[in-house]
């Protein structure tokens, strides 16, 4: 099966090829067959967001296509920056804007709870779309820490090692990310829908 992988993100067609590696499965990506697009991210919700995306690629494409939408839920926040996460200081912010006006939003609170979600949708040619999502639960740090990864790594607290997100391998990423957890739910269903 050819997925075609509907971002022109480096950090998460790393993360999604390296998950997605295995017997069956071809990547291609738009610098791969040379095509762009500006798709208008204008849900609710992580979910709403992945199906606009994934559907649109798939059009534009003719290729099953996979998006995601993700980003980081803030308990204290009430959520946010939630499906605003890479727009949170503006639809230009830079990760560093970004994860500094978070930082600014949580000075004096004490629950730092948040968690990172993604939403995955699958978009096929037949108009079938398959949803898969995964959560991972951490703190956010007081300043940032690290130089790895990207979005809000550097100042989310992974509990299981006691580091941040910036600060852990790619291998060690991948096995916690809630993009794998997704990933996998998403392998799951295509296997029992005999999809692959």
């Amino acid at each position: 099966m050819i997925i075609f992988v509907a971002t022109t993100n480096p950090g998460k067609i790393r993360e999604i090829s390296k998950i997605l590696e295995m017997p069956g499965i071809s990547i291609l990506t738009p610098e791969d067959i040379n095509i762009s697009l500006d798709v208008e991210e204008n849900g609710q919700s992580f979910a709403e967001n992945a199906v606009i995306k994934a559907r649109a690629w798939c059009e534009a494409s003719g290729y099953p296509c996979l998006a995601d939408d993700s980003g980081l839920v803030v308990k204290a926040l009430d959520g946010r920056p939630g499906v605003r996460s890479a727009r949170f200081a503006g639809n230009d912010a830079t990760d560093e804007e970004n994860y500094t006006l978070l930082l600014d939003s949580l000075k004096e609170v004490k629950d730092r709870r948040a968690c990172f979600v993604c939403e995955l949708a699958l978009a096929f040619p037949d108009g079938d779309v398959v949803l898969a999502r995964g959560e991972y639960e951490g703190l956010i740090l007081e300043e940032p820490t690290g130089d790895a990864g990207f979005g809000y790594d550097p100042v989310f607290l992974d509990p299981a090692s006691g580091r941040s997100f910036a600060q852990l391998s790619p291998q060690e990423k991948n096995d916690r990310s809630h993009r794998k957890k997704a990933l996998i739910e998403l392998k799951q269903k295509l296997l029992e829908s005999g999809r692959l």
